[in-house]
């Protein structure tokens, strides 16, 4: 959900012309799976591995860019082949990889990364903790109609 405020932030006072997802609801899927992938893979290099806290964010920083580089690609080919459309494109961006990866989207997600392991993650846990599980379970609920519904209307 954070990153649909973000988006729609940035749409509002920046890019009206901007598609801030796919979904009905506050809710932007390809953002879901980005910070289950950074946690899991920062729960990885910073439990497994023997080095130095900085070697540890640099090797961070670079998987995370490969890795949501790649989760971006497929969301944009999966979201143009199931609904034939193309929510963004990086074509006039310079450095890009096809319309879906650029390397100014590619260094700002693993800088992001670094932010939301380093800050929103700890945060996060603190908080995750207080919601109820009655919420937890209407927000699932509510995600799956709004996931149906576009699937039906696309």
């Amino acid at each position: 959900m954070i990153g649909y405020l973000l988006e729609t932030g940035l749409k509002t006072f920046f890019f009206p012309n901007m598609n801030n997802g796919i979904l009905f609801g506050p809710w932007i899927p390809v953002y879901g799976f980005g910070v289950v992938i950074v946690a899991y893979v920062s729960k990885i290099i910073f439990h497994r591995l023997n080095i130095s806290k900085l070697w540890k964010t640099v090797l961070l920083f670079f998987t995370v860019f490969i890795l949501l580089s790649l989760l971006e690609w497929l969301g944009g080919v999966i979201i143009e082949k199931l609904f034939h459309k193309e929510f963004w494109s990086y074509r006039d961006q310079k450095y890009n990889l096809g319309p879906y990866i650029s390397l100014g989207m590619s260094m700002l997600w693993g800088g992001a990364s670094l932010l939301l392991v380093y800050v929103v993650l700890p945060l996060e846990e603190k908080f995750i903790k207080k919601i109820p599980r009655g919420f937890t379970f209407l927000a699932l609920i509510l995600f799956v109609v709004d996931c149906a519904v576009t699937w039906w209307l696309a």
